[in-house]
């Protein structure tokens, strides 16, 4: 696996990776769900069905998270692409 490059010449910018930005508004997502329905039980409510729960949206912001898109590499045969296009 020493020579493996990719076949796809898009990589992505400015990072590895989104997986801690994901896993950070997952958390936040949990934390907040967890808090509106304490709130919930707490009043005695029967029903749920007016019960409007957070979104990941509503507490995280896509902007902040690591990796910055992914943009495609036009010249990828010539040398100085070589090292972005190894695995």
């Amino acid at each position: 696996m020493s020579r493996s490059y990719r076949h796809t010449p898009i990589i992505g910018n400015c990072g590895h990776s989104d997986k801690p930005g994901k896993a950070k508004a997952n958390r936040k997502l949990r934390v907040a769900e967890r808090s509106v329905l304490a709130a919930a039980l707490s009043t005695d409510c029967d029903n749920f069905y007016g019960l409007l729960m957070p979104t990941v949206f509503d507490v995280s912001n896509v902007w902040e998270f690591p990796k910055d898109g992914k943009h495609y590499m036009k010249r990828h045969k010539e040398d100085w692409c070589r090292k972005y296009m190894r695995k």
